[in-house]
């Protein structure tokens, strides 16, 4: 029998030939339509399968689920059942929906297979704890060179560890969600005192989140040899930020304002298993890590990253390309040094890879590094210029692993600015 991520893998479903969500992909969501309230579905193409219909009619008996766990407005319940269940349902939705099987009559097609189009995607997990990394070594570096010391651009603890901050879960929204443009202190350089308004320097962050499903015990590290084995999957994110905000309230304690007003998640999970085969090495690590950080094999992911800006008035420009293999701290040493203290975490916790840049100008993860704090601006295709975000401008987030004729994708992650409140 073919393995869920054989190229080779057809589907008796007519899917897109250039869909994030062909049947090697078989993400987990939650949806809901006119007529359904938020239940878990998988994407397949232009449809989304409900998972709720398949376990109440027999399709995924003998994979020892609980009753009711996709009839729920979250996935955190079937996360909680660990990696080994949502490779064995992954699984079981591959073999129904392959070329040749014929398990699922019409009338099952009909009522189990919901056109994309006609439903409604949410946040797919209730976000217990969100936690911010900044392991993008182009990213710090830029951010070193800019506002402290060119010739010393990192910090001397940035090759030691992955350093991560302590985010909001209650501002994270689902992809389609618009933000308004937050307000807070700022200090002009020619004013004495810090005034309040809206933030002039509105930025995006370009980041790939994964989402836990395992609760750890208070007290207990988790192991990097085991820390997989605690990731459901992976989503696009964008971390909004208002430079302006931040930098001023930024010392001594870091983000805060400048940060929490909103975070894009993308809607659909992307399983490590889907991924498997876009396994990488990452960049070398010098100096060596500590031993608790050491791994082996490859431990990165060859995502391709795309940002584009949306003008009111509806120009789309494509303003940085980048990729998730270019972190330097991959995500199994962000959650061993997450827990190395005791740290617990739970179920549907979200851990972002912070701001993503490559090596060139043209893949760095922020307006902050493509404009160089407003000193560059960008030229777009309608003859406006951007610093920084205006009301009205949309961003939106893609990203794909591709080989073998196989695209494994995320779906959208956008998100408009509105005028302050």
């Amino acid at each position: 029998m073919l393995e869920a991520n054989d190229p080779k893998l057809t589907s008796w479903l007519p899917i897109p030939q250039d869909s994030d969500f062909p049947i090697q992909n078989l993400p987990f969501g939650i949806f809901k339509t006119r007529y359904l309230s938020p239940v878990a579905g998988v994407a397949l193409g232009n449809t989304v399968i409900d998972l709720v219909y398949l376990h109440e009619h027999g399709f995924l008996d003998g994979l020892n689920l609980p009753a009711g766990v996709f009839n729920q407005p979250q996935l955190n319940n079937f996360f909680g059942l660990g990696r080994p269940a949502i490779r064995a349902v992954r699984n079981r939705i591959s073999q129904l929906m392959r070329s040749g099987n014929d398990e699922m009559d019409a009338a099952s097609r009909e009522i189990a297979l919901v056109p994309m189009a006609e439903t409604r995607m949410m946040l797919p997990v209730s976000v217990p704890d969100y936690t911010d990394f900044y392991s993008s070594i182009e990213h710090a570096t830029n951010v070193g060179t800019m506002f402290r010391d060119p010739q010393n651009a990192l910090l001397p603890n940035w090759k030691h560890l992955p350093v991560g901050y302590h985010g909001r879960a209650s501002s994270i929204v689902v992809s389609g969600t618009a933000l308004h443009r937050p307000k807070g202190q700022i200090k002009p350089p020619d004013n004495p005192v810090p005034v309040y308004c809206p933030t002039q320097k509105l930025d995006f962050e370009l980041e790939v989140a994964f989402v836990s499903c395992k609760n750890s015990e208070l007290g207990k590290p988790v192991a990097l040899r085991d820390a997989e084995e605690c990731i459901a999957g992976l989503v696009l994110f964008n971390d909004w930020s208002a430079r302006d905000i931040q930098q001023w309230e930024y010392v001594p304690l870091g983000p805060f304002l400048g940060k929490n007003f909103g975070s894009t998640m993308s809607p659909w999970v992307i399983t490590l298993d889907a991924l498997e085969p876009f396994r990488v090495a990452g960049p070398e690590q010098v100096p060596h890590v500590l031993p608790y950080l050491a791994f082996e094999g490859a431990r990165n992911f060859d995502i391709r990253l795309e940002v584009l800006l949306e003008t009111p008035g509806g120009a789309n420009n494509e303003i940085s390309r980048s990729n998730f293999k270019y972190l330097y701290w991959n995500m199994a040493q962000q959650l061993a040094h997450h827990t190395v203290n005791g740290c617990n975490i739970r179920v549907g916790d979200v851990f972002a890879s912070g701001t993503i840049s490559g090596p060139s100008p043209g893949s760095y993860g922020s307006l902050l590094e493509l404009t160089w704090n407003g000193q560059r601006p960008l030229h777009l295709s309608n003859g406006e210029l951007r610093t920084f975000l205006q009301d009205g401008d949309t961003i939106k987030f893609k990203g794909w692993a591709e080989a073998a004729g196989v695209r494994i994708g995320f779906g959208p992650c956008e998100g408009k600015v509105l005028p302050a409140l």
